[in-house]
């Protein structure tokens, strides 16, 4: 027997990372030395203190039911308590927040919890691919907006067409941001909310890099604007803070409305997430052990941008010099696409890179490197690509 899948998946974007990550096991298992940059995923495991409460919560035989429908009470507060802390925002527990199982399944729900088909939203471009998984799932529409150099990668709102933007019913935005390491500014986000209000469209702040931040400078959350709540939410992941990418826990908060949608939706796709782990996500959030760790995973990823940035110099590649992520957005030699540049840097190289163009249109002219290995690995990567003579 033979089964066709659905028209609906038909429709669904080619999966980016994955044929990445396909190209790379094919180049290493013919034998090469590659230097993967190309990847997103944290390098180091996860911290001891948060190993442990996990252990600890497995072998209890609480944790070993359903959770709540829409996450443990505990989790929802510790997760408003500790935006309240760093952020100075304040949510209802129980109203406000929602418990997801990753980020990435809160930013690809929304449009089946939020749209109609044939609504329209808006994408960063150069952004984070799956974006658009989610509007071909959610039958969507969407217009991109594009992040310039000359803008620092922030959009410029007052180049949004007016039909665009009274067309519009939510903005995806993402700072720090993947793929060019750029972060918002306190004006920007000012100007982002008179904007939304402005215009009725809803702000959804993927917050996935919000502890990385360099050069003394944390991050801003775009709830810290005054009337961010009253316009969108922010998805806040473990991923990248805790170095917890595989456990897949993050947590939403923002508007009610936003915030019940994803709810609602949620108690028909899951049971929210395995007690064990949301007893551990209160854990990670509250140990007293928690902002020593986070300034050490920080501390480790400058180190890593300064060795790159300063051997990419040293061959003529001149960054962006990203001021938060675990990336460097590198431009493309003269003469190449960012995919040509990638098969060459991967077959006369042996380093892997992420050609800006799958992250859209404007992410052309661009590679993306992931700074997720030793800065002596990074230094070798570039004198590689230094040998080829290309800057």
């Amino acid at each position: 027997m033979e089964f066709q899948q659905s028209k609906l998946l038909d429709t669904l974007p080619k999966q980016f990372f994955a044929s990445l990550v396909a190209k790379v096991n094919q180049k290493i298992a013919s034998g090469v030395d590659v230097i993967n940059l190309g990847q997103g995923n944290p390098d180091k495991p996860t911290p001891d203190y948060i190993v442990k409460a996990t252990q600890k919560w497995v072998a209890d035989p609480k944790t070993h039911k359903y959770s709540p429908f829409q996450g443990l009470p505990a989790f929802k507060k510790a997760a408003a308590n500790f935006y309240a802390e760093k952020y100075g925002a304040h949510f209802d527990p129980e109203q406000e927040v929602a418990i997801l199982g990753g980020s990435k399944i809160g930013l690809v729900e929304l449009p089946w919890a939020l749209m109609n088909p044939g609504d329209t939203y808006l994408l960063p471009d150069p952004g984070y691919p799956d974006y658009f998984s989610g509007a071909a799932l959610g039958e969507v529409n969407f217009e991109t907006v594009p992040l310039l150099a000359e803008n620092n990668f922030l959009p410029d709102l007052k180049a949004i067409p007016e039909e665009v933007a009274r067309r519009a019913k939510f903005f995806y935005l993402n700072y720090p941001n993947n793929p060019t390491g750029a972060v918002a500014t306190k004006e920007f986000y000012t100007e982002l909310v008179a904007w939304a209000k402005k215009y009725h469209v809803g702000i959804i702040s993927d917050f996935a890099y919000g502890a990385l931040g360099f050069d003394g400078e944390e991050p801003l959350s775009f709830m810290q604007t005054p009337g961010a709540k009253e316009v969108g939410i922010e998805f806040y992941t473990f991923s990248k803070t805790f170095n917890m990418a595989g456990w897949r826990v993050a947590f939403a908060v923002g508007n009610k409305d936003i915030i019940g949608a994803l709810n609602l939706i949620q108690d028909h796709l899951f049971v929210s997430l395995f007690p064990a782990l949301q007893y551990a996500a209160i854990d990670a959030l509250t140990d007293p052990q928690r902002d020593g760790e986070i300034k050490k995973i920080v501390s480790r990823y400058e180190k890593r941008r300064n060795a790159f940035v300063s051997a990419a110099e040293k061959i003529g590649w001149h960054a962006f010099v990203p001021k938060g992520t675990f990336y460097a957005w590198m431009p493309v030699p003269k003469g190449y696409t960012s995919e040509s540049f990638a098969d060459l840097l991967l077959d006369k190289a042996g380093v892997a890179v992420a050609p800006g163009a799958g992250f859209g249109k404007h992410g052309e002219g661009y590679v993306r490197i992931g700074l997720l290995i030793a800065p002596a690995r990074l230094e070798e990567a570039v004198e590689r690509i230094g040998k080829l003579d290309l800057f």
